[in-house]
């Protein structure tokens, strides 16, 4: 049987990142990941290539908004395949990169699939066999897997997956997304600036639920300046296929509405990829579909297995993710050292989002219905790009910028920006509520005349005075 100190179940993002870790604190480590193609969801499935798809999609809307700029773009239209072969090349890039990594020798890589047969023991299938591993301690990183809910005829209508969609070199030309998450919105634009007719269907009145209304609002706004429907505050009762295409039937208060497409988009969020690792075994009590749940030391009820990444439910988002397994692995080399150091915890305060909409939208920190929970007292302050030099230079006018602040201090404890690079413009408020700032404090830094960038002081000035 091959012992290790610290065996890390899963080879993404959290799971890498906890090896490298451990290696780096001296413990025998190996990592066990069982996928066809090495690399994880983030760079197989997820954020690199939808975000590759995405920037195709935003050079196309641009150039039939040409006329605005002076400019003449005639015949505009996409080839589907080079856009998948594309994303094709870049992904195969950064999945050698990643295999290279867990190939590197600096720890144990072993292919094939883990279940626990006991809290320190696994049996690994393999393509010629079984392998038994033996470990002090463990780290469970295994991602998620898409949710298939149960509605009336859904699954024989075979509506496509974000897997798919990643692959599909014909994109539809009619659509009905399911959902209104990232993963759903971002689908959602990449096919309507592609050309397709859109209609998004979610069952709340509001879409990016973790978000303040406001910030929501604006985005769907700016989405259906470009074309996009929506269809909120339903349940959907059922979903088929017809000589037509596919139809999602979907139930109001006072009515029931038949929508119609060439395709489905099933996108109402994903599951904690549990199934087959036999976690009873390891006196983990956890339901199928159900999340690992972890403290903020990253430990599971039983003290020597961890949790990292998406299979924890918290915050699926790769940085927090790797921030997870980080601190996982240290904690393991803290507690095979056997001193009474205390152990790392996560801190949250510092949670980033974005979602690559256009309008982009991005947030760090708390939201304002977030603080009235908590019973903060603070005060928030907004402005609109509409009336922002550089941004009407752009001709990307939708949305606006927030700060929320602590009203016994002034520092800033939240920040929330919909419009025009909205991912990048929010890395200026992470900064200043790393080390702290206040809103004066922050209406120091300089900006450069004329950019993006300085819409931010507007409502730093607000909060100062």
């Amino acid at each position: 049987m091959n012992e290790f100190d610290f065996v890390v179940v899963g080879g993404g993002s959290a799971g890498y990142a906890a090896a490298r870790t451990a290696a780096g604190e001296g413990l025998r480590t190996a990592v066990i990941d069982g996928s066809e193609e090495l690399g994880g969801l983030c760079i197989l499935r997820g954020c690199m290539p939808s975000k590759t798809l995405i920037e195709s999609a935003n050079r196309l809307q641009d150039m039939r908004e040409a006329d605005e700029f002076g400019l003449y773009a005639k015949d505009t239209g996409f080839d589907g395949a080079k856009i998948i072969e594309r994303k094709r090349r870049l992904i195969a890039e950064f999945a050698k990169y990643r295999a290279d990594q867990l190939e590197s020798g600096k720890f144990t890589l072993i292919r094939g699939h883990a279940r626990f047969t006991s809290p320190h023991e696994l049996a690994v299938r393999l393509r010629g066999g079984e392998q038994n591993v033996r470990s002090k301690t463990i780290l469970v990183a295994t991602g998620s897997v898409i949710r298939h809910p149960d509605i009336p005829g859904l699954a024989e209508a075979r509506p496509l997956t974000s897997d798919d969609v990643l692959d599909n070199e014909h994109p539809p030309k009619s659509l009905i997304v399911l959902g209104a998450g990232p993963v759903a919105l971002e689908m959602a634009h990449y096919h309507r600036a592609l050309g397709a007719a859109v209609t998004v269907i979610q069952r709340s009145k509001q879409i990016l639920s973790s978000m303040d209304r406001d910030v929501a609002d604006a985005v769907q706004q700016g989405m259906e300046r470009h074309g996009t429907k929506f269809v909120l505050g339903c349940r959907i009762i059922g979903a088929g296929s017809s000589p037509r295409g596919k139809w999602v039937r979907v139930a109001h208060e006072d009515r029931e509405e038949t929508i119609e497409a060439d395709e489905i988009l099933l996108a109402l969020g994903r599951d904690p990829a549990t199934a087959g690792l036999d976690l009873a075994q390891a006196g983990l009590d956890v339901p199928p579909g159900r999340a690992l749940a972890t403290t903020d030391t990253q430990q599971t009820s039983v003290a020597h297995i961890f949790g990292a990444g998406d299979v924890t439910g918290k915050l699926e988002i790769v940085h927090i993710a790797i921030e997870q397994g980080e601190i996982a692995a240290r904690n393991a080399a803290r507690l095979l050292r056997g001193k009474s150091e205390p152990l790392e915890t996560i801190d949250y305060r510092l949670r980033l989002f974005a979602v690559f909409t256009q309008p982009e939208t991005a947030m760090v920190g708390l939201t304002e219905r977030e603080a009235a929970e908590l019973g903060l007292d603070f005060a928030a302050a907004t402005y609109p790009f509409a009336d922002h030099g550089k941004s009407m230079v752009h001709g990307k006018t939708d949305g606006f910028v927030k700060l929320i602040a602590d009203r016994p201090r002034g520092e800033i404890i939240g920040g929330a920006v919909v419009g025009p690079h909205a991912s990048e413009l929010i890395h200026e408020v992470v900064v200043a509520m790393r080390y702290r700032a206040t809103a004066a404090e922050f209406l120091k830094i300089p900006h450069y005349h004329p950019t993006l960038s300085e819409i931010w002081t507007y409502p730093a000035e607000e909060l100062a005075g």
